[in-house]
């Protein structure tokens, strides 16, 4: 999926539909696949309810509520989770930031939010492998939205 500049205000943007999300979470698990990877998925519209989840068997159980807190996070500062590791370093901005969700957020690379005609749509959290890699899965997944 492409970022675009954003629309024009009062221009409807359609949201992400459980159709999208589970596009995302298919193209998020292939990719971990291919790289030997086993993964959970977790996709948020933009009310941060839940409209997708998956967590192979292999996966180690954390990686459900890591996949959810890493779309969480990317949701509501709505930046992937990979360009925010440097401001939760203790002194960091983001440190000891609360939460309007009341659940802690966690700076984990591997979550990626979601954008249609430069609106925010929803997001992709993705947990299991290294945080490097789940932050390409993640991205990666984007690309299923191009269609």
């Amino acid at each position: 999926m492409t970022i675009t500049a954003a629309a024009a205000a009062g221009t409807a943007v359609a949201p992400l539909t459980i159709q999208d999300a589970e596009a995302l979470v298919s193209a998020a698990r292939q990719a971990a696949e291919a790289a030997g990877v086993t993964v959970a998925v977790t996709v948020l519209d933009a009310g941060g309810h839940l409209l997708a989840f998956r967590r192979d068997d292999r996966a180690v159980l954390i990686a459900g509520e890591t996949s959810t807190r890493k779309a969480y996070t990317a949701l509501q500062l709505n930046a992937p989770t990979a360009d925010l590791v440097d401001a939760v370093q203790p002194g960091g901005p983001f440190h000891t930031l609360p939460t309007a969700l009341d659940r802690p957020l966690l700076f984990i690379a591997g979550g990626v939010p979601v954008h249609r005609e430069g609106r925010l749509i929803g997001a992709i959290g993705v947990g299991g492998g290294a945080p490097e890699q789940d932050h390409g899965f993640a991205a990666a997944a984007l690309g299923a939205l191009d269609n």
